[in-house]
Formats: C-alpha cells, sequence, structure tokens
C-alpha cells in the first residue's frame, strides 16, 4: 500500500447510474465532496458506452487519478482502461449492487467515497480476463447471463425497477432453459459437463443468500471456477433455496477448482458471458486468466 499525494483527479459518471437517474448525485454536488476532501476534481456526466475512452483520455490529459462512477459495470469499463498502468482507480458506488465497492469497503455514501479519494491507500488487485474482456468481480455462463438480457431489456422498455425486472426475468427465462454442454481444460485435466451454471471468481467467493459476492482477498493471483452438477432447472432451483441457508460453493453440488488460467469449449459458436453487471458475447473457447496485482484502486486505509 502506499499514501496518496496526487491532487489532479478525473472523476467520470456513468449518466445511466442508479443515483443519477433519481437526481440523487449531480456534477456539482460531487465537485463540493471532493473539495471538502481537499481534491479539485474535474466531473463527467456521460453515457456508458463512453466511459472507457473518457478514462483513456483522462490518463492522457495527465490525471493522477481516476474515479469510477457508478455501478459494477462502469467500474469494469475504467479497470480495462487502467490495467497495468500506473494511475489508480477510485469508486463512488452509485450503481444498484456495487459489489465490487462493498467488498473493499468503500464508503456507500457518495461525499464520505469522494472524501477517501485524497485521504485513501492504494491497493495493487487482481483482475480477471476472458477473450480480451476484464472483469473486476465474476463472470458467469449458463442460465444468469439470459437473465441479465432480459432484464436490463425490460428495464429500458417497461420502466421496471431492477429487482422487479430480474424476477419477471426470471420467471420467463426459467421455463425454457436448456442445460449448457462445456468442456473444461483446467490444470492440465480435461472435463465435460452439462449444467445450468458456471461461475469464475476473479478471487474466491461465497455463495449464499446473504454473503453472495462476498470476498476477503483480492490479490491471491488466482481464479476460482465453481460449476454446478446439477443439469436440470429443478436441481438449479434446489440450488438457489439452498443458498438461503449456507455457502453452497463449499457443498457437494459443486465442482471447484482454483487456479491462474483455464479454457473453457462449448458446442455453440456464440456464448452470452456476464461480465460485472454486463453480457457480452464472445466466441468459444473462453480462455480465462488472471491478471495479478494489475489494477491500482484506492480504498481505506488501516484503522
Amino acid at each position: 500500500m502506499q499514501k496518496l499525494l496526487w491532487m489532479k483527479v478525473a472523476v467520470i459518471v456513468n449518466r445511466g447510474a442508479g443515483s443519477v437517474q433519481a437526481g440523487k448525485v449531480d456534477p456539482e454536488m460531487l465537485r463540493q465532496s471532493f473539495l471538502e476532501g481537499g481534491t479539485d476534481a474535474e466531473v463527467q456526466v456521460i453515457p456508458g458506452k463512453g466511459i472507457a475512452a473518457a478514462a483513456q483520455a483522462a490518463v492522457a490529459a495527465g490525471a493522477e487519478a481516476v474515479v469510477a462512477g457508478g455501478g459494477d459495470g462502469t467500474v469494469r469499463s475504467v479497470a480495462a482502461a487502467l490495467a497495468g498502468g500506473a494511475v489508480p482507480m477510485g469508486v463512488l458506488p452509485i450503481g444498484t449492487l456495487n459489489h465490487f465497492a462493498r467488498d473493499l469497503g468503500i464508503p456507500t455514501d457518495v461525499a464520505e467515497a469522494a472524501r477517501l479519494v485524497p485521504r485513501g491507500v492504494v491497493r495493487m488487485l487482481d483482475l480477471g480476463e476472458v477473450n480480451g474482456e476484464v472483469f473486476v468481480n465474476n463472470s458467469v455462463l449458463g442460465f444468469y447471463p439470459p437473465v441479465v438480457r432480459l432484464r436490463d431489456h425490460e428495464r429500458r422498455q417497461l420502466d421496471r425497477g431492477k429487482w422487479v425486472a430480474t424476477a419477471s426475468a426470471i420467471l420467463k427465462v426459467l421455463p425454457r432453459m436448456h442445460s449448457l454442454y462445456v468442456r473444461v481444460k483446467a490444470d492440465g485435466q480435461v472435463t465435460d459437463w452439462r449444467t445450468h451454471f458456471v461461475f469464475i471468481g476473479n478471487n474466491e467467493y461465497e455463495m449464499s443468500a446473504f454473503s453472495y459476492g462476498a470476498r476477503h482477498r483480492f490479490d491471491s493471483g488466482d481464479l476460482y471456477l465453481y460449476i454446478a452438477k446439477t443439469p436440470t432447472r429443478l436441481g438449479l432451483v434446489g440450488l438457489v433455496l439452498l443458498g438461503l441457508v449456507r455457502d453452497v460453493a463449499q457443498t457437494d453440488h459443486f465442482a471447484r477448482w482454483c487456479l491462474p488460467e483455464l479454457t473453457i469449449e462449448s458446442r455453440r459458436k456464440v456464448l452470452p458471458v456476464y461480465l460485472d453487471g454486463e453480457v457480452a458475447l464472445l466466441r468459444p473457447p473462453l480462455r480465462y486468466r488472471t491478471r495479478a496485482r494489475a489494477l491500482q484502486v484506492i480504498v481505506p486505509g488501516p484503522g
């Protein structure tokens, strides 16, 4: 860890972030919060598709820190632009779930998160990568990516809240969902699976209803692969229910690996792949690897 010394901060806010849409966050409020913390920040509010390019431009213009304002998808975009470089990333958790910020103990209060930027410390954290796409949290195959795609469609078209849209999407996707055949090449072994759920975590995850997304380490240099052994819809529902009372990743219902890289093959020409709240369409084979300590992130200091 290192103490922060900079003053030139670029803040890139996703116009579609929940708190922005709700009118709880605006550029002037953010500038004032950074000023209270001792930093004169340049704040941009832009569409999500322009986040990565804006982060790259900020680095080229001499920013000494780039702050991602939004949810996990926004964080992923900024992380992709900063990965392997010398400029650290700050986070304003103004999305819906904000798993990355919560895991790191970054304040959920926007003003507090802004004041943290000049007062926090920098940690070197791992990134996951699949076919050139990075992720800060996790990647999922099978049942979940179609749910996310339909959820986002219903939010745009029907103006539904995230949780209502998610419940609706699950009820529509589950009855027509087919299991996914995958061939996994990992740790010198080749195994075949028919499953509804493949989870690749950037470091080790807990998977229960009350701790889903929780991580306690961010720099192990390993990916954690979890494959649900059940190929049926009913079995998938059973795993969800089991997750209400325990961490299902630690049960016999999952096959588990811990390793720095792996390859997933499929008979399908294109696979929807969930990455930190968003879905990308990627062509198999999916080549996953860890990028150990490739991202500098501003986090609360000890004590």
